[in-house]
């Protein structure tokens, strides 16, 4: 096995379970991920803990993006790397980065990126850049927007409930290739996220209830 298939494959006994209890996970529209075939998993950003609770929840490998100095850190970043994460410096123009991505996704994958470049502070989703437009407008595969929501209260020893939302896969292929086509589909998707989130936030006012079907 390549590509952190061994690395995700062994996470599912020892990570997942513990993410799921510490973060008393739920998961709405898990059913709209799809199963095989090149993506891109769109998310809003909160805490570290996002990462362990859609990576527990979701039932495929995400080839998640995350900054150079994740993978660069001694010990941890090679655990990291063996997972398939691909690194980029943030703030600058990565070209080897954004290769990598696309092919994940030509190739099958599904890629993990929070759209937001970094984590937010103000406990809801910030301003979307436009990572995830453009490798699925390049690549011509969907975006899937997931919501997170709960992880902004999250503490050790709190273990505030947190919950993710799965937003209908969204094709941009009639968008042009370039800025134009990018911004406006950072847009759609920004709107999509903050739509999910807003309605995570209803559900948890409400108690969480199952069986429910996100936006």
């Amino acid at each position: 096995m390549s590509d952190g298939k061994l690395a995700w494959k062994l996470s599912r006994y020892y990570l997942a379970p513990p993410a799921r209890i510490a973060t008393r996970a739920r998961g709405y529209g898990l059913d709209r991920i799809p199963r095989s075939g090149g993506c891109v998993l769109a998310m809003n950003h909160l805490h570290w803990i996002d990462i362990p609770l859609v990576g527990a929840l979701s039932p495929r490998q995400i080839n998640y993006v995350a900054k150079i100095e994740a993978l660069t850190f001694p010990g941890f970043g090679r655990y990291v790397a063996w997972h398939g994460t691909i690194g980029i410096h943030r703030g600058e123009s990565d070209r080897d980065a954004v290769r990598r991505m696309r092919e994940v996704a030509r190739d099958g994958g599904a890629l993990g990126l929070f759209v937001e470049g970094t984590r937010q502070h103000t406990g809801r989703p910030g301003e979307a850049q436009p990572g995830a437009a453009m490798v699925a407008i390049q690549e011509n595969v969907p975006v899937v927007p997931i919501g997170i929501y709960g992880t902004q209260f999250w503490k050790i020893g709190n273990f505030a409930p947190c919950s993710i939302a799965v937003g209908e896969p969204v094709c941009y292929e009639g968008l042009p290739r370039g800025g134009r086509g990018y911004k406006e589909a950072t847009a759609d998707l920004e709107r999509r996220l903050n739509g999910l989130f807003d309605w995570l936030e209803d559900v948890h006012r409400r108690g969480r209830p199952r069986g429910l079907t996100p936006p």
